[in-house]
């Protein structure tokens, strides 16, 4: 039985590692061959040999966004390197604690959220396009992140990103169904990596935050496979929406 991206060309950016890595490993096992795109060329390398250990395809790509020059150079290469793009899965970015209130968080940090977070998203997508055209359509995933959809404190700089992320796509959205290039935009809660867990953890001020995820943290795989079905023709029907894997948090 074919796996519901088979044939397809999917570029995940920010799959060395977290929900990215697993996004990867999930749509090559639903056929898609994977271009793994992220910082780490080793463990870019770790995905794509695990991938390839299953039967799958992959490749890795060096992507920086703070080397903007470089993205265009990049999917080119994705394309010749599978002959095409079907899939543009935008998962790379994310905040840092140097966020806070605009009226102290330094001037810096919020242009390094809107470059990693909107302007890397702006630049995958107008790259990518062009070469999704040539195929008659395509699925575009972005992500935003609760903080793009409703109120938080200490985080002015990233939910502005964010927030510009699910707007850009709504227009996307608009602009491209003509091509039949679908643009839809995950928006994940907290999720339970290593990472965040250890967070949690030791920051015992956020035990109400951790409460308001009704259903408990997702995990990577929750988000994978909300992505998997915007990347299928499970949602062929499915365009300019915001998909929530938040366990209940906008509604708490």
């Amino acid at each position: 039985m074919a796996g519901r991206l088979e044939g397809k060309v999917a570029l995940i950016t920010g799959a060395t590692s977290g929900i990215g890595a697993c996004a990867a490993k999930l749509f090559a096992a639903e056929g898609a061959r994977i271009a793994v795109a992220g910082r780490s060329a080793e463990r870019g390398a770790a995905v794509v040999d695990e991938i390839a250990a299953a039967g799958g395809e992959a490749a890795f790509f060096k992507l920086d966004f703070d080397a903007p020059e470089e993205v265009s150079p990049m999917i080119d290469a994705v394309v010749a390197r599978f002959g095409g793009l079907d899939v543009l899965y935008n998962n790379a970015g994310g905040s840092s604690g140097d966020d806070g209130p605009l009226t102290e968080a330094p001037e810096a940090e919020f242009w390094r959220c809107m470059r990693v977070d909107l302007f890397g998203t702006w630049q995958t997508c107008r790259y990518a396009i062009p070469h999704m055209k040539t195929r008659g359509g395509g699925s575009i995933i972005n992500t935003s992140s609760i903080v793009g959809a409703m109120g938080i404190v200490n985080r002015d700089a990233y939910t502005a990103a964010k927030g510009g992320v699910i707007a850009l796509g709504r227009s996307m959205a608009v602009e491209f169904a003509p091509d039949r290039i679908r643009v839809n935009t995950l928006v994940p809660g907290a999720v339970g990596t290593e990472r965040v867990l250890h967070f949690f953890d030791t920051e015992p001020h956020l035990e109400d935050q951790r409460k308001a995820h009704l259903l408990g943290l997702a995990t990577p795989e929750d988000v994978a496979r909300a992505a998997l079905f915007l990347a299928s023709e499970d949602s062929a029907r499915t365009t300019g929406h915001i998909l929530p894997v938040d366990s209940g948090i906008l509604i708490s």
